[in-house]
């Protein structure tokens, strides 16, 4: 019996370099589920880019699925649009699991980003996440940003980029009116973009690059896919 397939669902993005690191991240999921169980990986965006989850499911037929959001948090996108393209594509079998994050994996690759980046302790650090309208999103946010804060013993206030208060520049800056040498953002994103070039003007001594293709956001990809084929087997 084949096994399912998996579709990540990202966001979708105009910027070249975030689209490949998506596609990059795709395969290396597929490379880790590829071995003796040819596991079909494809790639699905829910804004901006197509092909759409829907699309990318009705072209699986009757094959199984496991949907995996790409998604730090759970706001509108994860909710709404991820279960109305499910619903639309009429698919038999699908199994859709929670969000990428929060995680402690995912404060893991934070952690080693900001080191990466030059932050010593004792230096101050801001996690910078895209924001969200939706209160459920900003919850998963602040227990990400807890989860970081363990990691680098210290606590790390948030502040958006896009929505919400307070904005990433107006948290460095408070930062080091507040006696902070050096201050560090931790960029909560998954993929290059507008969001994160917005980042590099926040007035901060270094900002880590997005999450990208680590080997542990694979790992986390990879163990949502086979929980959830767990899930799907015990369904039949």
């Amino acid at each position: 019996m084949n096994p399912p397939a998996l579709v990540l669902v990202a966001h979708g993005t105009r910027s070249a370099r975030g689209v490949q690191m998506i596609e990059t991240l795709s395969n290396a999921v597929a490379q880790q589920l590829s071995s003796g169980t040819g596991v079909p990986v494809h790639t699905a965006f829910v804004d901006v880019l197509g092909p759409s989850p829907a699309e990318v499911l009705r072209d699986l037929g009757d094959r199984p699925a496991v949907v995996v959001p790409a998604f730090l948090a759970s706001g509108y996108h994860v909710y709404q649009d991820v279960p109305r393209e499910v619903a639309e594509s009429g698919h038999p079998a699908v199994a859709v699991t929670a969000a990428m994050g929060p995680d402690p994996l995912l404060a893991r690759v934070l952690g080693m980003r900001l080191c990466e980046e030059g932050w010593q302790p004792g230096d101050a650090v801001v996690f910078a996440a895209a924001g969200s309208s939706d209160a459920r999103a900003r919850h998963d946010v602040r227990s990400a940003a807890r989860m970081l804060g363990e990691q680098v013993g210290r606590a790390t206030p948030v502040a958006y980029i896009a929505t919400g208060s307070p904005r990433v520049p107006e948290v460095v800056a408070a930062l080091r009116e507040s006696g902070a040498a050096r201050v560090f953002v931790a960029s909560y994103l998954l993929a290059h973009g507008l969001f994160h070039e917005r980042l590099r003007e926040s007035g901060a001594d270094g900002v880590t690059g997005p999450l990208g293709t680590h080997p542990l956001v694979v790992r986390l990809l990879v163990e949502r896919y086979r929980r959830a084929v767990g899930a799907l087997e015990a369904a039949a």
